[in-house]
């Protein structure tokens, strides 16, 4: 409510647009590229549970895709947030003996993600807008043909 005086003009109502509905990305990578991409339906947030079965799913992705890399060992490096830190996650990498590179608290801007996976990823959508969950997974299915190819043209 506002208090104006009778005299005053009337206030223009602006168009409300309906914003934007985001999904959560669960992004494993490496040098190489994408190893595994879990999206969850919209709304959701991830857990520890789920995060851990995300780890799970990223051993059948290693032993297909990088079979190398498990012998060598595991490094994850990732951001504080709570299913990284959580009891649940904290077990499962001890079982695994997979290890953390510590992230600072609070530096957001040290993930190599922000440089090299979210930047060029920004830069590829950029303008684009998904009306249905339908229209991201068939992106998500050219996103995978293409990364499968190590980034040579895809048909849709």
């Amino acid at each position: 409510m506002t208090w104006k005086h009778p005299s005053s003009p009337v206030t223009k109502k602006f168009k409300v647009q309906r914003s934007a509905a985001k999904v959560m990305a669960t992004v494993f990578w490496d040098a190489k590229g994408v190893i595994l991409l879990d999206i969850l339906p919209q709304g959701q947030c991830i857990n520890a549970v789920q995060y851990c079965s995300n780890l799970d799913r990223l051993i059948d992705a290693i032993c297909r895709k990088r079979p190398g890399l498990l012998r060598r060992g595991v490094v994850l490096q990732y951001n504080n947030a709570t299913p990284h830190s959580a009891k649940l996650t904290q077990q499962w990498l001890q079982r695994y003996c997979w290890k953390i590179l510590p992230h600072p608290a609070h530096s957001l801007d040290l993930s190599p993600s922000d440089f090299h996976l979210f930047g060029p990823l920004e830069r590829h959508l950029g303008g684009m807008a998904f009306e249905t969950e339908c229209d991201l997974y068939s992106l998500l299915s050219c996103w995978k043909k293409c990364t499968d190819l190590h980034g040579y043209y895809v048909e849709n």
